[in-house]
C-alpha cells in the first residue's frame, strides 16, 4: 500500500521549519549510511543529536499522532524519529531496501520498518528532478508532493531518489512499526474504516454501522501485534 497524505503540516508551520533547514549545519549523508548504502547515497543530513532533529521531529510525530488519516492508514506502534535530509547539486540516493530494524538512538528500544515515510518541506516546482521513485509488484511509482505533504510506502520496498538538478529539496524521513505488520491487512482495515466513515455520514442512523465497526474491530484484534 502506498498512500499521500495530505496537510501533515501547514504552510507556516512549513516556513518555519525552512527557515531554520537554511540556518542549520548539514554533513555528508553517507556518515548514517552503512557499507552498501554509502554506495549509492550522495545527500546531505542534519546529525540526529542536533536539537533542531529533536524540535521539529517531536513536534512532527505530535502532528502525525493528531493526523485521523495517518493513524488510521499506519496504525502506528512506535514510530522512530524523524530524521532531515537535503538534495541539491546533483544530490541523489540509488536504488535501496531500508533497513528492518533501526535502533531508538539514546535508548534500548527497536523499531521494525514496516512503514517508510516522507513529508516533504520543499515545493515541486523549487527543485528540479528529487522524485522519491518506488519500486513494487505493481511497477515504478513516482512520488513529487507538496510541502507539508506526506508519502507513506513499506518498508520492503525497493526505492530510490532522482538526482536533484536544480534548487534544492528538504524532507524529513522515518520508519513506522505498525500493530498490522501485513501490508495487505493494513490495507484492508484501511479501506474497511474508510466504508465506516462514509456510511456514517450518510446513513448515521443504520443499525448496519455498529456490525461494521465491530467487524474492524475484531478483524484488528485478530491482526494486531504489540
Amino acid at each position: 500500500m502506498m498512500l499521500s497524505i495530505a496537510d501533515v503540516l501547514t504552510p507556516e508551520q512549513v516556513r518555519e521549519c525552512r527557515q531554520a533547514f537554511e540556518q542549520a549545519s548539514w554533513q555528508d549523508g553517507r556518515l548514517t549510511a552503512g557499507y552498501q548504502a554509502a554506495k549509492a547515497k550522495a545527500n546531505q543530513q542534519l546529525a540526529q543529536d542536533d536539537p533542531l532533529v529533536v524540535q521539529i521531529g517531536d513536534f512532527i510525530v505530535q502532528r502525525l499522532g493528531n493526523h485521523p488519516q495517518f493513524v488510521s492508514a499506519a496504525l502506528p506502534l512506535k514510530v522512530l524519529p524523524p530524521r532531515f535530509n537535503r538534495y541539491t547539486g546533483g544530490g541523489t540516493y540509488g536504488n535501496h531496501i531500508d533497513n528492518a530494524i533501526f535502533s531508538v538512538p539514546g535508548t534500548p528500544h527497536r523499531v521494525r520498518s514496516d512503514l517508510s515515510a516522507t513529508l516533504f518541506f520543499s515545493d515541486p516546482d523549487e527543485y528540479e528532478g528529487g522524485e522519491l521513485v518506488v519500486e513494487d509488484s505493481y511497477g515504478s511509482h513516482s512520488v513529487k508532493l507538496p510541502a507539508g505533504h506526506l508519502v507513506l510506502y513499506p518498508g520492503s520496498s525497493l526505492h530510490r531518489v532522482n538526482p536533484v538538478t536544480r534548487g534544492t529539496r528538504y524532507a524529513a524521513f522515518f520508519w513506522i512499526q505498525s500493530l498490522v505488520r501485513d501490508d495487505t491487512q493494513r490495507g484492508l482495515l484501511l479501506e474497511l474504516d474508510r466504508a465506516v466513515q462514509a456510511l456514517t455520514l450518510e446513513v448515521p442512523e443504520s443499525a448496519e454501522l455498529a456490525r461494521l465497526t465491530g467487524v474492524y474491530h475484531n478483524l484488528l484484534r485478530q491482526w494486531a501485534n504489540t
